[in-house]
């Protein structure tokens, strides 16, 4: 068996809306679904335009209370453009872009503070075998 990729990747939320409005509209990502799944559910799927993986946002597992996900890594091919309009948007940056021998790097949260990291684009390199 050979995994291909990541398809999706569940982030807890506490309420849908605001986080769709949060990942659409503040950090520009492509809503892909929105709809009801039963009673009480929806699927709210949100993409990076062009990406492959996608993020569903999910308030239905109580074992991923709101919040909790740390370190989720997003690319940007223009980090310091990305970081002005996310500021002119109210995004809050409290470290500021920090460098590191691996490249270049934002942190900040969403509105239920799951902890995001915005990235400059980095060359993709097979790991050693």
């Amino acid at each position: 068996m050979t995994i291909t990729g990541i398809q999706v990747v569940s982030l807890p939320v506490s309420d849908q809306d605001r986080a769709r409005e949060f990942y659409v509209d503040v950090l520009g990502m492509d809503l892909l679904r929105d709809a009801e799944m039963g009673p009480g559910m929806r699927w709210v799927q949100v993409a990076p335009r062009g990406g492959e993986a996608t993020i569903t946002l999910v308030t239905w597992f109580e074992t991923m209370p709101a919040g909790s996900n740390r370190g989720l890594v997003l690319e940007t091919d223009d980090l310091d453009g990305a970081v002005e309009r996310l500021r002119g948007r109210g995004l809050d940056f409290p470290d500021g872009i920090q460098q590191q021998p691996w490249g270049r790097f934002v942190t900040f949260t969403d509105p239920d503070g799951n902890g995001l990291v915005l990235q400059a684009t980095t060359a993709r390199r097979p790991a050693p075998r």
